[in-house]
């Protein structure tokens, strides 16, 4: 599934298409995605300008000039495609063209079309108030985003204080920290050098920020920004609106190396792999503690 890096290379790329820009219309291909489209989904967006497009998490919020906002989940393996000529800064993502797997299709006033392409169909859109959006069951429970000024050694004290869980598992809980995935938290943790099997807890026992937080702080966000530079991971469905694929996967340190040598200069460790929660964690128990 997409993670934050990924979606945020989306809404770049499809924010010079989206903002400020008139829905001429939407064509439907099918009824359904994950869920049903909302009712009178179409005529609920012709005509309507969307003022801001902006990610929650890894949710895709295009902001409507009625208040109104369109929620967009890439699931497994959704994309979007540019099929007009891009706006001037043309950074933007695109993927399968096989028109079988296109099932919303945006016409712009402005002459661009974007396609929306869904394989596996996991993703889904919904049509919410503004004011409701704070208060749904999707976002109502969400934590801190990790790239917000806020997120900082201190905030990650009090989020993990008292936790239980294995470290990975408690920055994984979107309650905790939105928008972080499996790739990045194995990435984040081994620059911190912090073993994502220790007790979370532990790192905030003592009430105050330790140097270890401050080390995971400064990886998380270091991580997220140079795959959102890179243009996130490709690994089975994610490319850019170009076509082209995302290339942080060649940066990976730890994820996916299972017995590879660690690159931490002066450990003579080899990466491990193990299941948690029914997902594989990456790591080095040579120098992550």
């Amino acid at each position: 599934m997409p993670e934050l890096p990924e979606v945020e290379t989306v809404r770049r790329g499809l924010a010079p298409i989206f903002e400020g820009s008139s829905i001429f219309g939407v064509e439907l291909r099918r009824a359904d995605l994950r869920f049903p489209f909302p009712p009178n989904f179409q005529a609920r967006l012709k005509g309507r300008r969307v003022a801001t497009l902006r990610r929650r998490a890894k949710y895709l919020v295009a902001e409507l000039d009625n208040d109104d906002a369109l929620i967009m989940h890439l699931g497994m393996s959704g994309s979007f495609r540019i099929d007009a000529a891009p706006l001037p800064g043309d950074f933007h993502f695109s993927r399968s063209k096989h028109p079988a797997h296109d099932h919303v299709v945006f016409n712009f006033e402005s002459g661009a079309r974007v396609t929306y392409n869904d394989p596996r169909r996991f993703g889904f859109m919904l049509l919410l108030a503004g004011k409701e959006i704070d208060a749904h069951p999707l976002f109502a429970k969400l934590g801190m985003e990790p790239l917000d000024p806020a997120m900082s050694a201190g905030a990650l004290a009090r989020i993990l204080q008292g936790r239980a869980t294995p470290l990975k598992s408690a920055l994984l809980d979107q309650k905790n920290i939105a928008g972080l995935g499996n790739i990045y938290v194995c990435e984040a943790l081994h620059r911190a050098r912090l073993s994502p099997l220790r007790i979370a807890g532990s790192l905030a026992a003592s009430g105050k920020p330790l140097k270890a937080l401050e080390r995971l702080s400064t990886s998380i966000k270091a991580v997220l920004t140079e795959a959102i530079e890179a243009g996130g991971s490709s690994l089975r469905d994610h490319r850019q609106t170009d076509g082209s694929l995302g290339y942080f996967q060649h940066n990976f340190r730890v994820y996916d190396r299972e017995n590879a040598p660690c690159p931490t200069p002066g450990c003579k460790g080899l990466v491990a792999r193990v299941t948690q929660a029914g997902r594989s964690t990456f790591y080095c128990p040579a120098c992550q503690k």
